[in-house]
């Protein structure tokens, strides 16, 4: 058994990618004991000079655990830490609790809380919103879905990753307003780049309109963040184009489920879609901006 890090407990960390490396960071930081795994063995090496143990399977990441926690790209993955080869209902943790804080379907999220209940696992789904920088800085947002005595004994590690921590309902409530905050995102970054589309079309400089709007209520998050790498030209991967689409893909299914028509979310997912067609699905979501050169004739790099 792994010896804890002053008696918080151990944690089982999966999925140690550009968020969930910050992450398990943090918990280290804040003295959990981390037992980390990844696909990759190489994600995994970066944790070690900070205490961090390497786990050679997923059984071996999460039987000795007091909580699992796993961070990864879609909902098969997720699938698989539950229902796979030394997955949770396999070999259930030590704790008996399991925090997805991935972007999945609810749905998916509903039918595995079921499943884990049934063999005496609680289940959190617990998204984030904040991107790379609050998971290095801890800042992250969280929102919760699951019971809420889960909840409470969960809140501890998610104070070492986040800021703004909220019980927002039942399982998959996590989930829906994770949908809703990207939906929200992606339209905000569409906005933006119709704003510059247009001031650049009409001989504005960019970089003065941008502060002009950052002054005003057209001022947001992604405005003050992604404008400037949109109005340079810098595709450098944040939050990719790739994972947006995919946030998208889940956020139409939700609706489509529901019928509740989302006309701007549509338009927005066709125009992500574009981007990856010419090969931006690995660029940061400021590469939105290419759509717009394209439509505009404008010279793309």
């Amino acid at each position: 058994m792994m010896e804890r890090n002053d008696h918080k407990g151990t944690v089982g960390f999966v999925g140690l990618g550009t968020m969930g490396r910050e992450m398990a960071l943090n918990l280290l930081k804040a003295g959990y004991a981390v037992r980390a795994y990844d696909v990759r063995k190489e994600a995994v090496d970066p944790l070690f000079s900070h205490g961090a143990a390497g786990a050679e399977s997923l059984a071996d990441a999460v039987r000795d655990a007091d909580i699992v926690i796993s961070m990864l790209p879609d909902t098969p993955q997720v699938e698989e830490i539950v229902y796979g080869e030394g997955g949770l209902l396999a070999s259930p943790p030590r704790g008996r609790l399991f925090v997805d804080m991935s972007t999945i379907s609810p749905v998916a999220v509903r039918r595995m809380h079921a499943d884990l209940k049934a063999a005496d696992i609680a289940f959190l789904d617990a998204p984030v919103s904040g991107g790379p920088v609050g998971a290095k800085n801890a800042s992250l947002s969280i929102m919760v879905g699951g019971e809420r005595d889960a909840f409470l004994r969960a809140e501890p590690v998610f104070r070492a990753m986040g800021t703004t921590i909220t019980h927002v309902g039942e399982a998959g409530a996590g989930q829906t307003v994770k949908l809703c905050n990207q939906l929200v995102c992606a339209i905000n970054i569409q906005a933006i780049c119709e704003a510059l589309a247009l001031g650049r079309a009409s001989g504005v400089d960019l970089g003065q309109l941008r502060n002009v709007l950052l002054g005003g209520s057209a001022a947001s998050w992604m405005l003050e963040r992604l404008g400037p790498a949109m109005i340079a030209g810098d595709d450098s991967a944040g939050f990719r184009i790739d994972l947006m689409l995919k946030d998208l893909r889940l956020v139409q299914e939700q609706a489509l489920s529901l019928s509740v028509p989302l006309p701007a979310s549509a338009l927005v997912t066709s125009q992500y879609v574009e981007a990856r067609a010419h090969g931006e699905g690995t660029n940061g979501n400021q590469a939105l901006f290419r759509v717009y050169d394209r439509m505009t004739n404008q010279t793309v790099a």
